[in-house]
């Protein structure tokens, strides 16, 4: 097992094949969307490593974008109970993902921060993270000669260091890419739990930083944080009257 967090497997059964041809977009530069073409040739008929990956965190109007790359070891038993996060409770995707980390021949969680996401936005700043995530484990696993990426979605980012497929569904369709979305959920709810002990005023501990009534009224009460994207216009609007409120003070 290998496997780390940054900036911040081989199944046993194929899976159908992705339902469309994916599509491609440059990291820093928003309008340039490409049809995809393979950057890699097919791999050879030597033993093919599986690297799913997912992200969690795309919607929250505060916190990082956290983004997890999976290769499943063939030689560890295989794991039961795997699904997409977001059917997991919080007990069983704690519980899966100390068997993920302990199983898996190589994993990789990525955080792309706020003021990152703000700069580039939250389309761009996930697709830098599958980058940089799957970039760690085609290094652990040492190169690319074997992998495959699966990802979730219907977008690959550019410059990717193996041949990647786009699944759309693929968290509930692939094993590698549930288990790099239950890493990724984990992660960033740990991060988030946190960053309620320094605010605790919006009560990031229980929505995560997702647009809850209670973290809008929090809000607009407060005025965002540090922690807050600045780019996403339900904390624009609680800036810009927290701004006025302050002035006729």
């Amino acid at each position: 097992m290998s496997g780390g967090t940054g900036d911040s497997g081989l199944g046993t059964r194929e899976a159908q094949r992705p339902l469309l041809v994916a599509r491609m977009a440059e990291d820093d530069i928003p309008d340039a969307t490409v049809f995809a073409r393979p950057e890699f040739p097919v791999p050879s008929p030597a033993p093919i490593h599986i690297a799913g990956v997912d992200e969690a965190g795309r919607g929250p109007l505060a916190g990082p974008v956290c983004i997890a790359a999976v290769v499943f070891d063939s030689a560890q038993p295989r794991i039961n109970g795997l699904d997409d996060s977001k059917r997991l409770c919080a007990a069983r995707r704690e519980f899966l993902y100390a068997r993920i980390v302990d199983r898996a021949l190589a994993w990789h969680v990525v955080f792309i921060d706020v003021e990152e996401i703000d700069r580039i936005n939250i389309y761009h700043a996930t697709l830098l993270g599958m980058r940089r995530a799957l970039e760690a484990v085609v290094r652990l696993i040492g190169g690319a000669g074997t992998c495959v990426a699966r990802i979730d979605g219907n977008a690959l980012p550019r410059g990717l260091p193996c041949h990647a497929e786009a699944w759309i569904g693929g968290d509930a369709r692939d094993r590698s890419i549930m288990a790099a979305s239950i890493l990724a959920k984990v992660s960033r709810d740990r991060l988030m739990i946190d960053l309620h002990q320094q605010h605790p005023q919006y009560g990031f501990d229980a929505h995560k930083g997702y647009a809850s009534p209670a973290h809008l009224a929090a809000l607009n009460e407060h005025g965002p944080c540090q922690h807050h994207r600045r780019s996403f216009a339900p904390v624009q609007r609680a800036e810009n009257m927290n701004r006025e409120l302050l002035s006729c003070t």
